[in-house]
Formats: structure tokens, C-alpha cells, sequence
């Protein structure tokens, strides 16, 4: 048995990496689930592995979950926005890469409570109190990341994706594999922040138009129109309270936010 310590990680490696790698199980339930092809390795009649291996399998999986992380979740648009939007400021590194994505995180953590909150419920509780399996539990957590997935996902990516796999129509969203929710999920994901961002970028845009053009006009063609316009732009970002817009805009833009 893995220490009930490994077995927290455990849940969210396996469930993720299963999540990842599921699109297989979902075209034939029959097949068997991750942990039984893991057990299969022992070679010991399906055996489970030994705890060595299984930490050591453990920490393989780990190495995989920023990935994860960042494809499939509300991360991808959220890190990309406030990269344009910092951009846009005419700012280099302020706020900084670290601080950025620490927003990012908790922004993703805000967003997605709801997921989250149901996967515990569904999964990860019954999971710990060892009234259901751990297939169980991670096909129960798939669900729940599927269905927020899906439902931020465009039809026209997922149409995209699935003529390319020469799959669909699907009768239901319930059954989009995986290896087409997923890319479909990023394209869309990263068409989303740049809309997005455009829309960022405009106002900041004229304010760098309108001082380069006063700039010219006054025959000071070798001050730096950046320099003068980035005082302008940031007194208009705190006045119209920009953060607050940014972040309350981000999160009602996906589906099922609280």
C-alpha cells in the first residue's frame, strides 16, 4: 500500500496523467484502466509493484504535471492576458515573470473552484475514506476536468480537430475523447486570450499614437515616445481601476466561474 501522505499526491499525478492519456480507455472501455496496466509491470500475475517503484514512478509522474497544469486548465488564458497586458503598459519587468504567474495560479484556483470542489467531493474524499478505487476516483476526476474543458472549448476547434482525426460527430460532448478535447481546449484557449488582449492593447495603442504624434509635431523627434506616454498610460490603468476590470473580466469570460 502507498502511504496515505503519497497517496494525496498520487491522486492528482495519476488522475491528471490518466486524464492525459485517456483517450484510449474512453474509445474502449474495455481495455484496462492505468493502474492495472501499471500492475501489469511487476510481472508477478498483476501483481501491484513493490513501494520503491511506485515512489519511483510516483516522481516520474510529477515531472509531467506543469505541462498538465498549463494545457489544461484556465491558466493558459490567464498567463497569456497579463503577459499582452504587460506588454501593452509598455513594461518590462514589472510586475515581474514570478509575480505573474503567482497570479495566474490564484486566479486559476479562483476559477476553477468549482471544478475542483466537485472532484473532491466525488472523488478524492470517497477516495481517501478507501470506499471507492483509485480507477474509480481518477475516472471521476477526469469527468469533472472534462466537463469544464468542453465547456470553454469551441465547437469549430473541436470540429477542426476531430476531421483531422477522421472522428465525429459525437452523439453527446460527454463523448469527445480526450486527444481531441485537449488540443481543441488549447487552440481555443489561446485564441480566447488573444482577442482578449487585443482588446487590452487598443486604448494603450492611441495613448502611444497620440504622444508620438505630439512628439513630432513639436520637432522632438529624438525623445523616446515610449518614455513619455508610459506616465499616461499608467495614471489611465489606475484610474479606470484596471486590475480589478482585468481579473473580474478573466473570470466571468469562462464558463461555469463562480
Amino acid at each position: 500500500m502507498i502511504p496515505r501522505p503519497l497517496r494525496h499526491l498520487a491522486l492528482l499525478a495519476l488522475g491528471l496523467v490518466a486524464l492525459a492519456a485517456g483517450s484510449a480507455a474512453q474509445a474502449n472501455p474495455t481495455e484496462p484502466g492505468l493502474l492495472a496496466g501499471l500492475e501489469s509491470l511487476a510481472g508477478n500475475g498483476g501483481a501491484p509493484l513493490s513501494l520503491s517503484l511506485q515512489v519511483l514512478l510516483l516522481m516520474a509522474l510529477l515531472t509531467v504535471l506543469p505541462s498538465v497544469i498549463l494545457m489544461m486548465t484556465a491558466f493558459l488564458r490567464i498567463i497569456i492576458v497579463l503577459a499582452i497586458l504587460r506588454q501593452a503598459l509598455g513594461l518590462q519587468q514589472a510586475p515581474p515573470n514570478q509575480l505573474l504567474v503567482g497570479l495566474a495560479l490564484f486566479m486559476t484556483f479562483f476559477v476553477m473552484q468549482p471544478a475542483l470542489a466537485d472532484i473532491q467531493a466525488q472523488a478524492l474524499n470517497p477516495w481517501m475514506a478507501d470506499t471507492i478505487s483509485a480507477d474509480v476516483a481518477i475516472a471521476r476526476a477526469g469527468d469533472v476536468l472534462h466537463g469544464f474543458m468542453i465547456a470553454n472549448t469551441r465547437t469549430a476547434d473541436l470540429k477542426l480537430f476531430a476531421d483531422m482525426a477522421g472522428l465525429g460527430p459525437f452523439p453527446a460532448p460527454d463523448a469527445v475523447p480526450m486527444r481531441i478535447l485537449m488540443p481543441a481546449f488549447a487552440t481555443s484557449e489561446l485564441k480566447t486570450a488573444f482577442e482578449i488582449g487585443i482588446l487590452l492593447f487598443l486604448p494603450f495603442l492611441v495613448i502611444d499614437l497620440v504622444v508620438a504624434s505630439v512628439l513630432m509635431a513639436l520637432g522632438m523627434m529624438m525623445v523616446s515616445p515610449i518614455m513619455i506616454a508610459l506616465p499616461f498610460k499608467l495614471m489611465l490603468f489606475v484610474a479606470v481601476d484596471g486590475w480589478a476590470l482585468v481579473m473580474g473580466s478573466l473570470a466571468a469570460s469562462f464558463a461555469g466561474s463562480p
